[in-house]
């Protein structure tokens, strides 16, 4: 079996926050939205099905839990959960927060305009009430 390694794309546009039991869960850059992905550390997956049934399972408990805790800090309308994969193969799951009145409410954030980067403190700001609330 092959070693588990990171997309070079997913690698270069999002920074780890933190390693739960399945999942490297890390932060896109981008500020316009509270955006997260979720990255199964198992080699050679593309689908969520490809997965054990055990860690399809433990895949939507850390799901479940990063979402909510993404609601709880940020308070969001709406916190959007996707599996897309049509660029970046390797399994993934975005878990992103939504706001009446965001750059690009209610239409869908892929593709939108051009990446904003975090700036100063704000980005450790965040992670530091995300990662409380994931305590």
């Amino acid at each position: 079996m092959s070693e588990f390694e990171l997309d070079g794309r997913i690698a270069r546009d999002s920074d780890l926050v933190s390693v739960l039991t399945l999942c490297q869960l890390r932060i896109q850059n981008d500020s316009r939205w509270p955006w997260l992905v979720m990255v199964p550390q198992r080699a050679g997956m593309t689908e969520i099905f490809d997965l054990s049934p055990a860690e399809e399972a433990l895949l939507s408990v850390e799901v479940n839990r990063v979402a909510a805790a993404l609601k709880t800090v940020t308070g969001a309308t709406k916190i959007n959960v996707g599996a897309l994969g049509n660029i970046v193969r390797q399994l993934h799951v975005h878990v992103i927060a939504r706001f009446e009145g965001d750059p690009n409410w209610p239409g869908p954030i892929w593709g939108f305009g051009q990446p904003v980067p975090y700036g100063g403190q704000q980005k450790q700001d965040f992670l530091n009430k995300l990662v409380e609330a994931l305590s």
